[in-house]
Parts: structure tokens; sequence; C-alpha cells
């Protein structure tokens, strides 16, 4: 069953959001874990796709659009946009649009990244209530003390 992980940032903005997952999934990607990052919109995953080369001097995440022509099957990131796309399995959903994506219970794991603006609060409270009414294993980690 899939597990949900919320991250509670103390940042406001979606270059804070977008920091956080860079670094989460520099970890998870470390633990040889597939990724999926789902987002809004194709100019979001594109905008997304370059942070991701460059959001930290040393780091390197390699990663892909999900439909892109020359993406790998076997890149261990990709970031997808479409609400019924999500390519090959893969072990982590990182979630970052309003919308829960229906395919979420097919992953592992579902990752929120929870930054301090009323929509994103809001949404995210929806995702929570959504699964824990479902009962699936809810975790909670506030790192705005960290």
């Amino acid at each position: 069953m899939t597990r949900g992980d919320f991250y509670i940032l103390a940042g406001q903005t979606q270059n804070d959001q977008w920091v956080f997952v860079g670094k989460l999934v520099e970890q998870i990607t470390r633990k040889h874990h597939q990724v999926l990052i789902q987002v809004s919109n194709q100019a979001e995953a594109e905008a997304l796709d370059v942070f991701l080369w460059t959001f930290k001097p040393d780091a390197f995440i390699p990663h892909a659009l999900l439909n892109a022509s020359d993406a790998p099957a076997d890149c261990p990131v990709s970031i997808g946009w479409l609400p019924n796309n999500h390519g090959h399995h893969h072990d982590v959903l990182i979630n970052l649009c309003e919308k829960l994506p229906e395919f979420f219970s097919r992953f592992e794991r579902l990752v929120e990244v929870v930054i301090q603006t009323d929509n994103v609060l809001n949404y995210s409270r929806e995702h929570y209530r959504f699964m824990k009414d479902r009962g699936y294993l809810i975790e909670h980690k506030d790192m705005r003390m960290r």
C-alpha cells in the first residue's frame, strides 16, 4: 500500500519547494529508487527540468521530461504533467500539483511538499484527508524548525 509523506516547509515560494525537492530527489536516487515528479503543466515541467540541472553547483540529478523523445527508459527521475501518464513504474511520486493524481496508488510512496501559501496548504490538507480516510499510512514531517 502507498505510504504518504507530507513535508511541511517554512518557505512560501515555489523556489523554496523546488530546492527541497532537489535535495530530496538527490537522497532518494542515491538509494536507487525511481522518482516521478508530477507538476501541473508542460511549462512548469520544463522550468523544473532546467532548475534541476542548475539548483546546486555540485549536484547531478539525471532526469528527463516524461514525454521527451530522447528520455531514456531507465532514467531514475522523470517529470510529468499529464493526468494519466505515469510512464514506467516508479517507486516514489512527488506530487507538486493541486490534484492528487489518480494513479498515485501505483507507487510505493507519495510525497507532498507543502509550502506556506493558502493554495498549497488547502490542497495538501485535502490530499491528507483523502488518504487518511482511506486508510493509507501517512507521515507528517515538519521541516520548519530544521
